[in-house]
C-alpha cells in the first residue's frame, strides 16, 4: 500500500518520513512533563526519544523522574521487533485509572540498551503531555504512542487505512 505524500517541513520542523527504519534512539534534551488527574506524574529534561519512519517520536523518561507511586506494573507484555519485550504500567492517581498507559523495556536489545527501564507514556491515556511547554497531540490510533508537536509534520501512521504504510 502506498503512503500519502510527505509533507514538506518548514523551518525548525522535521518530517517523520525522514526518520529511519529501523528506528533510531536519540537524547532529547527537551523539557518533558506529563499530567494526570491534576498531578504532574513525570517531569524531566533527560528523556530519550525514538524516531521511526511515519511515526512521531515516542519519549522515554528515566524512571527516577517519574512519580513512581502512581505507576502499577501489570501482566501485559508485547514484542517489538526493534527493541524487544515491553512491559506495561497502569497509572492511578486518586480515583482515576488509565490501564496500560505506559510501557518500558526491562531488557532491550543492545541497540536500545540506553532506554532500559525508561518509561514511555501514551499521550492519549493521560490528561496532558508537554514538550518544552507545548501541549502534545497524541498519534492517531491506540497502537502507537507518538507525541505530535508543531516541530513534527506527517502524515502520521496510526489512523484507519494506514497499517500498510
Amino acid at each position: 500500500m502506498a503512503h500519502p505524500d510527505r509533507m514538506v517541513p518548514g523551518p525548525g520542523q522535521e518530517s517523520v518520513w525522514d526518520y529511519p527504519r529501523p528506528p533510531r534512539l536519540e537524547d532529547s534534551g527537551k523539557q518533558i512533563r506529563v499530567e494526570f488527574n491534576g498531578v504532574v506524574i513525570a517531569e524531566t529534561d533527560r528523556a530519550k526519544r525514538v524516531v521511526e519512519t511515519s511515526h512521531p517520536p515516542s519519549y522515554y523518561i528515566p524512571p527516577e523522574d517519574l512519580r513512581q507511586e502512581y505507576f502499577e506494573l501489570i501482566a501485559r507484555s508485547t514484542f517489538c521487533e526493534w527493541k524487544g519485550v515491553a512491559r506495561y504500567y497502569s497509572i492511578q492517581v486518586g480515583d482515576r485509572r488509565a490501564e496500560a498507559a505506559a510501557w518500558f523495556y526491562p531488557a532491550p536489545i543492545p541497540a536500545f540498551a540506553e532506554i532500559q527501564n525508561y518509561v514511555a507514556i501514551y499521550p492519549s491515556y493521560v490528561d496532558a503531555c508537554y514538550v518544552d511547554g507545548e501541549l502534545v497531540q497524541a498519534q492517531p490510533g491506540d497502537f502507537y504512542g507518538g507525541w505530535i508537536t508543531s516541530e513534527i509534520v506527517g502524515p502520521f501512521k496510526g489512523s484507519p487505512g494506514t497499517w500498510g504504510w
